[in-house]
């Protein structure tokens, strides 16, 4: 059973700082080993990430077999069924339109002395799609990581993909055609991480890589972050709804278990103002998870890592949400929208009980590349803006330079920075010629 917690117990607030606490990554210390992998890959390219792939995936390759063929792409789709490439386009068009809107615009504008100043936005040059390998896999991963990079403009776009054992699904290769992936590679691990961040033979160097992995891939991205960007350091699934008595206790043990099926080291939590409600979905959570086809996995995860809070009050949900900053935040009461204009800390936020997060998953448009271990308290899930940069611009008339100049001058002064002071000095000198 998960632990049952109530905000009247007169030891709440340490329970509930102990499960705030609770260590779920299930990663030992590896950055030794993949600072290695990441030395080597840079010192014999091509080889070491061959001989770590026959290492780890038990694969051998060369360097025409490490990138999949067009032939391997086509021959993936004819083995995709038309109900699912019409799924796969569906979900598309909607993470398509969703992200244009995302856009940003370039601004300029002339201010109150004559300067001229603005920002421009364009995209990285090239972006590394990191996809989990094996036949569980997550084409929905694909979609939502190429998507965006392609809406924002990325001339290049590569992913890597690990075939153990040679196994590769078929509706991922569908996947990455359908979202504009130029390059496949069959290659994972800290091996795959260190390619597209350095460069092999083979394989060419990015200026971003996205996308979640095991704790070698995550440690690998933390080591060569600042040679490249990364999009974040991904934990465990997890989930919080809160609901009110007026739901079906079976729909909110369903959604609870939706995350807890991902990993034994997910999360999934209730919050509710009814402890007979709590109780009613914790039974219904039994119910499910006795013929749920990963039972083992959302078993342990809901036993070592569930919980139910009762609350006394929307208030009071709402603020232990902002200390929880979950993944996925599900509003299952009368008025969702007012709850949420309650809430700041969550990756992201469905409301009402005919919004299951799975939607958010596949196909509601929303990236599903969301912040964990309550990093949504200062960081957003993924989007356009991942793959874009900003340019800002300044442009000094001589009329502007001589009304802000002097101020610049001084603080170059103040600061010691004597050729800062200077160079502003020489063209206010010109000025008074």
């Amino acid at each position: 059973m998960p632990q049952f917690l109530q905000t009247t117990d007169p030891d709440f607030e340490a329970q509930f700082q102990a499960l705030l606490s609770m260590k779920r990554e299930d990663a030992p210390d590896v950055n030794a080993v993949v600072a290695d992998i990441i030395a080597d890959v840079r010192a014999r390219g091509d080889a070491a990430v061959f001989d770590l792939t026959a290492k780890f995936d038990r694969v051998a390759l060369t360097p025409e077999t490490m990138v999949v063929s067009e032939t391997d792409v086509m021959q993936a789709m004819e083995a995709v069924t038309d109900a699912e490439i019409d799924a796969l386009e569906m979900a598309a068009e909607r993470i398509r339109a969703y992200h244009e809107r995302q856009l940003p615009r370039d601004e300029k504008w002339t201010d109150s002395v004559g300067a001229m100043l603005g920002w421009r936005w364009t995209a990285v040059s090239a972006a590394g799609l990191y996809v989990p390998g094996g036949l569980a896999t997550y084409p929905s991963s694909v979609l939502m990581n190429a998507i965006p990079a392609r809406v924002a403009g990325v001339q290049r776009l590569d992913m890597v993909v690990p075939t153990p054992d040679g196994a590769m699904n078929p509706l991922v290769l569908a996947a990455a055609k359908m979202a504009g992936v130029d390059t496949i590679y069959r290659i994972g691990g800290a091996q795959a991480v260190a390619a597209l961040a350095y460069g092999t033979e083979t394989v060419r160097p990015v200026d971003k890589i996205t996308g979640p992995g095991n704790a070698f891939v995550a440690a690998a991205k933390r080591q060569v972050f600042g040679q490249v960007g990364i999009d974040m350091i991904a934990g465990p699934s997890e989930i919080l709804i809160i609901a009110d008595a007026e739901n079906d206790p079976d729909w909110i043990a369903i959604d609870l278990l939706s995350q807890a099926e991902h990993d034994e080291s997910a999360q999934s939590l209730l919050i509710t103002t009814d402890a007979d409600f709590g109780r009613q979905v914790a039974t219904a959570v039994e119910t499910r998870l006795a013929s749920l086809e990963r039972h083992a996995i959302a078993g342990a995860s809901w036993r070592d890592y569930g919980a139910i809070i009762v609350v006394q009050n929307l208030g009071e949900a709402a603020a232990l949400t902002d200390d929880i900053a979950p993944e996925h935040l599900e509003l299952c009461v009368a008025n969702p929208g007012a709850l949420a204009d309650n809430i700041t800390n969550a990756g992201a936020i469905f409301l009402g009980a005919w919004t299951p997060e799975a939607i958010g998953d596949y196909i509601g448009g929303p990236n599903h590349v969301l912040p964990t271990a309550r990093s949504a308290r200062f960081s957003s899930g993924l989007s356009v803006l991942d793959f874009m940069k900003r340019t800002t611009i300044a442009e000094m008339t001589p009329g502007a330079l001589s009304k802000i100049g002097p101020a610049a001058e001084i603080l170059a002064k103040s600061e010691s920075l004597e050729a800062h002071g200077l160079s502003i000095r020489a063209r206010l000198d010109r000025l008074n010629e």
